[in-house]
Formats: structure tokens, sequence, C-alpha cells
């Protein structure tokens, strides 16, 4: 397949669809309201149909609302709308203003307040907001706000990792992800609202993480630091897997921090976003790309070593929408390269029988089975590369247009 069929939008729109398929109407939950994520990446069997992550209600807010932006099927809006409610009437606590990390069913079985989840929940209402979905936008306002009061760092414009759940204690960890993905929300409820305090923050975060703290590590980015914001070389070390802390460089998210600070570029008016972006892609293909057998590594250590060498599905997906944002930015072929190179991999070996991304191969590309704990990708990342994508080439050259 060339890139003229990958940068099609009919083919982008189809891709996107089959993925948003392998959930719906699987997905919905009918007793609570919600989603169910917890689905077998090959059958789509549900494995728990209780265990309801605050990541994955989100994301799948995010999806109906993306489907639903792009003209997709016609049930996309009605499912989006659902999973407002869900966040609303499930996981948000009225107490405290928060959500719950984790439901059973409808009750609270993990509490703790994360900014990586509120994180998700500012994006999904960001992209509800964007579709026109009722109710969304007080709530964006809501979590805005919540995120400002007590996460917010102003001394070093980034955000707290983590509070019990009454918000009396934080943990003294800071994080990088939970950051990045604050940024992507940021961005994202300007995209809605065109309100400057929204681009703002997301310049500030990405600024500090991806320029100031970079800078300590010849602009690679570290994940983990201390509550003074010092690099934190020995967190996890001796657990290199961990789920959303592991030990190392990942170039997934260096290639994730490229397509922001490339989608940054296009509303914001700085000297630094469009440069580190672009370095930060190399780094990502040059430290992290296996070259004989495709995709990323997970982790890389400080000399340039892979450490985990399994290839996840999440990393594939946010290059392609790099690449894609790159290429509207810079006009440079050498994006549009790597986008049918990334594309490429990701229809031979990523996608699963059903339409989605598979979670993790091995280093040799064959599919892992499914980690039966509570799902948080729901298809988020594939969803997101195709609608990246769709966006991007909506601007391209006129040549480009077949």
């Amino acid at each position: 397949m060339t890139h003229e069929s990958f940068d099609d939008r009919d083919w982008l729109q189809d891709r996107l669809t089959s993925v948003l398929e392998f959930y719906y109407p699987r997905g919905l939950d009918e007793r609570t309201g919600g989603y169910i994520a917890n689905l077998d990446e090959q059958t789509g069997e549900i494995y728990d149909a209780d265990a309801k992550h605050l990541v994955a209600s989100s994301r799948y807010v995010v999806n109906f609302c993306v489907g639903d932006l792009v003209d997709g099927p016609e049930w996309s809006r009605a499912a989006a709308a659902r999973g407002v409610d869900f966040l609303q009437a499930g996981h948000h606590d009225p107490e405290t203003g928060g959500y719950d990390w984790l439901l059973e069913g409808t009750e609270p079985l993990d509490s703790k307040r994360v900014c990586y989840g509120h994180a998700f929940v500012l994006l999904a209402y960001a992209r509800a907001v964007e579709a026109g979905i009722p109710g969304a936008t007080d709530s964006l306002e809501t979590v805005y706000d919540l995120l400002m009061d007590h996460y917010w760092e102003a001394d070093y414009g980034l955000c707290r990792s983590e509070f019990d759940p009454g918000f009396e204690t934080a943990e003294t960890y800071r994080g990088q992800n939970a950051n990045m993905h604050t940024c992507e929300a940021m961005l994202a409820a300007y995209e809605a609202t065109d309100e400057d305090r929204f681009l703002d923050r997301a310049r500030e975060i990405a600024h500090a993480l991806t320029v100031e703290l970079a800078a300590e590590h010849d602009g690679l980015l570290w994940e983990h630091y201390t509550e003074e914001w010092d690099h934190d070389m020995a967190y996890n070390r001796d657990q290199p897997e961990d789920t959303f802390r592991p030990w190392g460089y990942q170039p997934g998210h260096h290639i994730e921090w490229a397509k922001l600070l490339a989608v940054l570029d296009r509303y914001a008016d700085t000297d630094w976003a469009l440069d580190r972006a672009t370095e930060l892609f190399e780094i990502a293909v040059e430290h992290g790309w296996d070259d004989e057998y495709g995709g990323f590594v997970y982790t890389f250590d400080p000399d340039g070593e892979p450490i985990v060498e399994d290839k996840y599905g999440w990393p594939v997906a946010e290059a392609i929408g790099a690449a894609a944002a790159l290429y509207e930015r810079t006009d440079d072929d050498t994006y549009l390269e790597w986008y049918d190179r990334l594309w490429a991999y990701a229809q031979q070996h990523l996608t699963a029988p059903g339409g989605n991304f598979y979670t993790k191969l091995t280093r040799e590309n064959d599919p892992c089975e499914t980690d039966e704990s509570p799902a948080v990708e729901p298809g988020y990342h594939p969803i997101g590369a195709c609608f990246e994508a769709i966006r991007s080439f909506d601007d391209r050259p006129a040549e480009r247009v077949q």
C-alpha cells in the first residue's frame, strides 16, 4: 500500500471507524451506563465487565467524540454523550470534586486522585465541548479549576502527580507522563474554546519539560522527578516494565511530545516548539526504532541501549500522528516517508483481527496475550493517529491531493 492510500481521508476515516466498531456496541455497559474496556484483543470477548478505569472511561469519550467530529458512524455522538454522563455520575466524587481512579461497577474501588487521570477527564470534556455534547462546558471549567487548584505548581510550570482521596496529602513523586497528558488536554481545550489560558498552560508545561528539564540531559526526556523537580535517576530502577512508571527513557514519549509540540506550533508563536519537535522525533527513531524487526523498543538506558525490547502499539500510533503533524508544519518529505513506514508496520504487525491495535508484541512482533487487568486503552491511540493525520493532511499541499 502506498502513501496515497495511507493519507487518503476516506481510508483514514474507515480505519478510525474499524477501531470504533471493535468497541461498539460490545463496549457499552447497559447496567451502569458506562463502558466496558476489558476486552480480549483477539476475540473481543469481555473478561471483566465490572472494572471501570478512569483513563479508559475518559478515552472512550474522546474516541466517540472524534468519531463524531470526523463525520464517522452516526452512533458516535450518543455513545460519547453516555460517557460524559458516566464521568459525571460514576467517577466524579461530589464531595471533593475529584474523579475516582477505579470503580467496580459504580462503586469506588480506588479513590486516589491522580493527575494523569484528571488530565484525561479534561481531555474528554474538551473533545465533548468541541463536539457539542450537552453538559460538557461546565464540567470542562470545573476540572480545569480543580487541576489548577490542586495539581498546578506555578513555581515550576508543572503539575504534581497524585493525592490521597481527600486531596490532603500529595505524593512526593513528580512525573513527566502526567504533565505530557495535561499539556495534551490543555491543547484540546484551546481547540474547543479558543481561550488563551488553556494555550498558555500547554506552552508552560511543554517548555518546562522539553526545554528546561531536557537541557540537563542533552535534550532527552526523563520520566521521574523528585518533589523539587530534580531528575530521579533511581526511581523504579528495579521495575523496568512498570505499567505507568517504568525506569528508562521512553521513545514513545519522545515522539508523542514531538506530535504535541507540532500541534502547539500551529497555535502559539514560539521560537522553540518546532525545533524541539524535530529533535525529539529524531531521538525516538535513533534510539528506539528496531531496524531489524520494526517498531519501537519500550525503553532505553542512559547509554542508548535497549532495556525492554517488547513493542507496544501506542508509540507507533503516536509516531504516525507526529509524522503527519510534522509533515504539515515543515513540508519535509522525511516525515512522509516515516508516516508510510509506520502505517505499513502497524497494518502488518499491530492490527488485530477486529481492527484495533494489539497492546504489546514481542520484539519479533508476535502478539502477547491480553493482560487481564483493568484496561486503560480502548483504541485511543490508533484513533488519535487517524484523527491527527486527517486534520494534518487537510492542509497538505495541493499536489499531494489525489
